[in-house]
């Protein structure tokens, strides 16, 4: 073929979803992709299926309705949201629109892989700045930065180490980044933390801070795929520019309207999941897998070495219990164990006591 991909792009790894079954095994929860054991609530699955009657209708091209009801239950000004395919794609617009050839992407040594991916997709240079035992460092942060660095991107709480980076430490670093550096507060798990606002007080007192949300893992919704950003209405703006018009069907904007709007099943899900993650990580912890203070809805449960944790996982996947392997996020020694039902949870325990007795 004569034609070739733009630079950057065969740099991209395919990326890798959670496994879903497993051959030969019956009765499998997958703990592999921090879904929401509970499902979408009912609200949300009833504006699901009074959607399906409108199918033939082109969606809205500028979300009000749901941008207003997220402003509502946040309180913040829907002319300052913008609505995409998952916070993915708004991670993607951030790179379209502000980075580009010999420009800089910097995020934190085991950050999210869509960050990397969005980055090189643009043209841009992706930067890995390390951490300290799992914890982004914000003076290592700062460090990495250059005159060529256009977004910084921190997930908090933190995917796949779950930790997670003190509001006086985030402010820190806002002040710390010249003006033409756009810091990106990813808050995929913001709603697993009880009275944590993701960083909005910040973006509303700096023009260079956003923050990036998601209905895939509280809401439950990870099969419609919804996102949310929220900054300085300038970048609102900007972002519309490269957004499609059509970008979000009117099942998802009309599904996530009545997840957003249904915040009882939100704080039960929030919960549930407290409750069940203390069980899952102070059980393993008394076995001898240890895992840091975690604020998402997942652990990462740490094992003596990269062997133990493969054998670990080859042993789980023998009672039917999908967990995820974290080696490309450089923490192969670990696996990343999403906090199902309380069902779960107990067998998660039951089976890796019995991997530990055997091993």
């Amino acid at each position: 073929m004569g034609l070739t991909a733009q630079p950057g792009i065969m740099e991209i790894a395919l990326y890798q979803g959670g496994a879903s079954h497993i051959d030969g095994v019956s009765d499998v929860i997958k703990l592999s992709s921090n879904e929401n054991p509970y499902g979408a609530s009912r609200r949300a699955t009833d504006a699901f299926r009074q959607a399906a009657g409108n199918l033939h209708l082109y969606p809205s091209t500028d979300h009000k309705e749901l941008r207003e009801a997220i402003g509502q239950v946040h309180e913040m000004d829907p002319a300052r949201i913008i609505c995409g395919v998952g916070s993915d794609e708004i991670i993607s617009f951030l790179c379209y629109a502000f980075a580009g050839p010999e420009t800089e992407v910097l995020y934190p040594e085991h950050g999210f892989s869509m960050y990397r991916i969005s980055a090189l997709a643009a043209g841009a240079i992706p930067v890995v700045a390390p951490e300290t035992n799992r914890q982004v460092d914000v003076d290592l942060l700062l460090d990495a930065v250059t005159d060529r660095t256009r977004l910084v991107f921190l997930a908090n709480p933190a995917n796949p180490t779950g930790t997670m980076v003190a509001e006086t430490e985030l402010a820190r670093l806002a002040e710390g980044l010249p003006e033409n550096c756009l810091l990106v507060l990813d808050g995929a798990y913001a709603e697993y933390v009880d009275g944590f606002d993701a960083g909005r007080a910040l973006i509303d007192a700096h023009d260079n801070v956003f923050m990036t949300r998601t209905f895939s893992k509280i809401y439950g919704l990870g099969g419609l795929r919804v996102g949310w950003g929220y900054g300085p209405e300038e970048i609102i703006e900007i972002l519309n520019r490269v957004r499609g018009p059509f970008n979000l069907s009117g099942p998802a904007l009309a599904t996530a309207e009545a997840a957003m709007r249904d915040q009882g099943f939100v704080a039960r899900c929030r919960s549930e999941n407290t409750r069940l993650k203390s069980f899952l990580s102070d059980s393993l912890s008394a076995i001898g897998v240890p895992s840091d203070p975690a604020f998402g809805n997942f652990i990462l449960a740490r094992f003596q070495n990269e062997e133990e944790a493969v054998a670990c996982d080859a042993y789980l996947k023998t009672k039917g219990l999908i967990v995820r392997l974290v080696k490309g996020y450089r923490l192969p020694d670990c696996l990343r164990i999403t906090i199902g039902d309380e069902t779960a949870c107990k067998r998660v325990v039951t089976a890796i006591s019995e991997f530990k007795g055997r091993s």
